[in-house]
């Protein structure tokens, strides 16, 4: 006996066999929003010859599971926080070491913080592993803004602080640094100061300048050429640091020891 949602993956709404189902007409929206950024629903049923009505249909559907928002401003569609963490799940699947993310565990458990693994390229990074709790959650959000302002973030500052002078003034001099807190450092001057002693120390502290209340320490994984491979980090209420700022920096920092010496030992079991 085949299944309702076996039927709809191979029947098309005019029901004849081998037209897209409704799987099939989903993932044909989100890759046409991907195409370009986002898309009008016009646009989407011209890319795909999905009839406009069901490209609204699907579109809702979508924005309730979180893979489309609507900029009704722009009375357009793009991509949803959801595929972000499909995205993560990936990632932990097939591109963290089992060793590096029983590290990551480790330091949730010792320190009762939301902990993280973020893998860089230059300033841009993308976070791979989080371990957290319903008494340590994570950062939330880790898309809108996260990635498109590093000098607001501990991982981002860690990648800055890696790039060559020339790139970071490139960063520093494309224009005003965006504040999303009161406490956001966006005076140039002294974020090169501050990057410089974070080249210098291996750490970058985030205090309370990107959501309001929490702070962040990232430490550094080099390679064997000293370049940065990626950084480990957690987040939690300023609160949970009063008395003991040294020994999480102590543990951030023998985490990420750790797991550098196994990204750097070869080939891992996943």
């Amino acid at each position: 006996m085949t299944s309702t949602k076996d039927s709809d993956v191979r029947v098309g709404e005019s029901g004849q066999p081998g037209q897209p189902g409704q799987i099939g007409r989903a993932i044909a929206v989100l890759e046409a929003v991907a195409e370009h950024g986002s898309s009008t629903a016009r646009g989407i049923a011209d890319a795909t010859g999905i009839p406009l009505p069901t490209v609204y249909r699907l579109a809702q559907e979508l924005i309730r599971a979180g893979y489309l928002v609507h900029l009704r401003g722009e009375k357009r569609f793009a991509l949803g926080y959801g595929l972000h963490r499909l995205a993560v799940g990936l990632h932990q699947d097939l591109g963290v070491p089992r060793a590096v993310r029983e590290e990551i565990h480790a330091m949730h458990r010792d320190l009762g913080m939301a902990s993280y693994l973020a893998i860089h390229r230059g300033s841009d990074f993308v976070v791979v592993h989080v371990v957290d709790s319903p008494k340590a959650p994570r950062l939330s959000p880790l898309t809108f803004g996260f990635h498109e302002s590093p000098h607001a973030t501990a991982f981002g500052k860690a990648g800055l602080a890696s790039l060559l002078p020339e790139e970071q003034e490139e960063y520093l001099g494309a224009g005003p640094l965006r504040a999303h807190t009161d406490r956001t450092l966006t005076d140039p001057v002294a974020l090169r100061a501050q990057l410089v002693e974070i080249a210098e120390r291996g750490i970058a502290w985030e205090h309370q300048e990107f959501v309001p209340g929490t702070s962040c320490l990232a430490a550094t994984i080099k390679a064997d050429d000293g370049m940065l491979v990626g950084t480990v980090a957690v987040s939690a209420p300023v609160a949970a640091y009063e008395g003991r700022m040294r020994h999480v920096e102590d543990r951030v920092r023998a985490c990420a020891s750790r797991a550098g010496r196994a990204y750097r030992g070869g080939p891992q079991q996943h």
